[in-house]
C-alpha cells in the first residue's frame, strides 16, 4: 500500500512515516495543503492520512479537491479536531474514516487495511487467488498449505496483482507501490521481484503482457 502522510507536525509526521513504514508500506509526508496537492497530481496514492490543521489552509480542502476529482484513493483523517461535528462534518465532506488525536499506531494501521479493503471491496482479511493466500496484516503468503518466504517488495508486488486479479499492472504502478520519493529505482527492479516471485510460485504464475504490464494467471 503506498500511503500520503499530510501532517505539519514534523515529528508527529516522521514517527507516523517510520510506524506503517514497519507495516510493509510505502509512505510518503507532507505538511501544508499546496504540497498535499502537489504530490496526489504527481503520483498515485493508496490512502492518505490527512490532518485538518494545516498552516497554509484546512485539510478539508484537501479532501474536497480529492473528491471533486474523483480520485480513487482512500482518506483517514486523523486530527485533534474530536467533536462530534467535526467528525459529521469530516465523513459528510467524503473521508472514509476519522481518527481523533491522540492515537494508537496499530489503531491507525488497521484503520487503513480497512479503508483499503473497502475500496477494494472486500469483507474478509486475507486476500485469496486460486491456491495463493496472503495476510496483509502479518505480511504472510501461503501457496496452498506450502509458507512463502517472501521479501517486502516481493510481497508488495504480489498483494498488488492479487488485488486486482482481473487487470493488467504496468510497470510504473508497480514502481510508485514499492517506492517512495527519497528512493532510487533500479531500472529493471521490478521484473527483478518478478522473476522472483516467479521461482516461488511457478514461472507461469505471472503473465507478462508484452509493453503493457503483469497479472496473474
Amino acid at each position: 500500500m503506498r500511503l500520503l502522510i499530510v501532517e505539519d507536525d514534523a515529528v508527529l509526521r516522521d514517527g507516523l512515516q517510520v510506524g506503517l513504514s514497519a507495516c510493509g508500506w510505502t509512505v510518503d509526508g507532507v505538511g501544508r495543503v499546496d504540497d498535499a496537492l502537489a504530490a496526489l497530481e504527481a503520483s498515485a496514492f493508496d490512502v492518505v492520512v490527512l490532518d485538518l490543521g494545516l498552516p497554509d489552509g484546512d485539510g478539508l480542502e484537501v479532501l474536497r479537491r480529492i473528491r471533486d476529482r474523483r480520485m480513487e484513493v482512500g482518506v483517514l483523517i486523523l486530527s485533534a479536531r474530536d467533536a462530534v461535528a467535526d467528525r459529521i462534518e469530516g465523513l459528510d465532506t467524503g473521508a472514509d474514516d476519522y481518527l481523533a488525536k491522540p492515537f494508537d499506531l496499530d489503531e491507525v494501521a488497521a484503520r487503513l487495511r480497512a479503508v483499503r479493503r473497502r475500496m477494494l471491496g472486500r469483507a474478509t482479511p486475507a486476500l485469496r487467488h486460486g491456491s495463493l493466500t496472503l495476510d496483509p496484516k502479518a505480511r504472510l503468503a501461503w501457496l496452498g498449505d506450502r509458507s512463502l518466504s517472501l521479501s517486502r517488495r516481493e510481497f508488495a508486488v504480489l498483494e498488488a496483482l492479487v488485488e486486482r486479479p482481473n487487470q493488467v499492472i504496468s510497470r510504473s504502478q508497480l514502481e510508485e507501490r514499492l517506492y517512495g520519493w527519497q528512493e532510487e529505482i533500479g531500472s529493471n527492479a521490478v521484473e527483478v521481484h518478478i522473476h522472483h516471485l516467479r521461482a516461488k510460485l511457478g514461472r507461469d504464475a505471472i503473465r507478462t503482457v508484452r509493453g503493457v504490464g503483469y497479472t496473474l494467471t
